[in-house]
């Protein structure tokens, strides 16, 4: 008994040291994507992008996936963008391809990739992300269920009013024209754009960040590196990824970390990618959203594009990591060792400052609920 006590208590000392490092690894790179976030949010109003995204053809689509990308918008918050897009006039084609860029990558999710899984899957990343939502929305470009899609933007309405993120401002906001007062707004517009990332985007991802941080530790505490190897990559292992993703609520940031433990446990960086693609691209609220506004075809085709192009980039990344011998682990390892630790102490506690006063306020937020309850 007494050895049992030891070694649990030596193991759960280990969980914490792993899920300590894990953090600090990840929050400087955490902190820089929040900042270019901010700054994306406060001088990149989405309201004109359906202006952009008119027409049809592989260039409004193209440019769809383009502007979508660096967007600081999660799974959810872009429904509501996304109905706003598409009542503009942008073809069902450019909504799709919106609609699975702007979830799957974004300036954050990218500098946390690049803190947990080095240079390569950085950059590997939002390519596939983008080519994924070109891909995507031209099958459902493809489309020829024009009474669904009429019936859908009808019905879709309430739905939308009823999303987790959805607001009236994405359909009448107006953006401002450059004048000198404009100007002397940049300040303030400018620490108001950093205020919603630190609060309501840090906020919307902490949660599931810290599941995945969690999960990460555990899987590098636990879990041998060759336990995986055995049937981490492939078409099947690929396929397994797609059906846990698909139905998921993550956002790219917090699927960051799980995809760290994934590449830990031995899983090839191709059955990684598949995931990082598939979990926040969908979600049930994101397929019923489509269904609704674009026609049960067009929900088809958009989880065809979705699967096909996943998997496809994840073999892909596979033979590249063949061919070119990439050791993605070493990579890794060679990131953390760039970073000054002083720098990741200070970032981690401005994070877990964040993430303390988010936690405190939802409790009381919850006991006055049900003290008027």
């Amino acid at each position: 008994m007494e050895l049992f006590i030891n070694e649990l208590i030596e193991a759960l000392g280990a969980l914490t040291v792993n899920f300590y490092s894990l953090s600090l690894e990840s929050a400087p790179f955490l902190v820089l994507g929040l900042v270019i976030a901010g700054l994306i949010k406060a001088w990149v109003p989405t309201e004109s992008v359906a202006k952009q995204l008119g027409g049809s053809g592989i260039w409004p689509i193209t440019k769809a996936a383009l502007i979508g990308a660096p967007l600081p918008l999660c799974s959810c918050s872009v429904i509501p963008v996304t109905l706003g897009i598409h009542r503009s006039g942008a073809s069902k084609g450019s909504t799709v391809s919106f609609l699975v860029a702007t979830p799957e990558t974004g300036a954050d999710s990218i500098a946390i990739s690049y803190a947990l899984l080095g240079p390569f899957m950085a950059i590997i990343r939002p390519i596939s992300a983008i080519s994924s939502a070109i891909f995507a929305g031209l099958i459902v470009s493809f489309s020829k269920d024009k009474r669904e899609d009429e019936l859908g933007s009808d019905n879709s309405k309430e739905q939308a009013q009823k999303s987790c993120c959805s607001s009236d401002d994405h359909s009448t906001a107006k953006v401002e024209p450059v004048t000198p007062s404009a100007v002397n707004k940049l300040i303030p517009k400018t620490l108001s754009g950093l205020q919603y990332a630190f609060t309501d985007i840090f906020n919307n991802m902490v949660f599931w960040l810290c599941i995945g941080l969690f999960f990460a530790a555990l899987v590098k505490t636990f879990v041998p590196v060759s336990f995986l190897q055995e049937w981490g990559s492939g078409l099947g292992a690929m396929v397994v990824m797609v059906i846990v993703g698909i139905p998921m609520y993550i956002c790219a940031t917090a699927s960051t970390p799980m995809a760290a433990g994934f590449l830990l446990a031995g899983l090839s960086p191709g059955t990684v990618l598949v995931f990082l693609l598939a979990g926040p691209a969908t979600n049930m609220a994101t397929l019923a959203i489509v269904k609704k506004e674009l026609g049960s075809y067009a929900l088809f085709a958009y989880l065809c594009g979705i699967v096909i192009s996943a998997i496809g980039f994840g073999l892909m990344v596979d033979q590249l990591v063949v061919l070119w011998d990439i050791n993605i682990l070493a990579q890794v390892d060679g990131t953390h060792e760039m970073v000054n630790p002083w720098l990741e102490i200070g970032t981690g506690l401005l994070l877990l400052g964040l993430a303390l006063k988010y936690a405190i306020g939802y409790v009381l937020g919850s006991l006055k609920k049900h003290s008027h309850a």
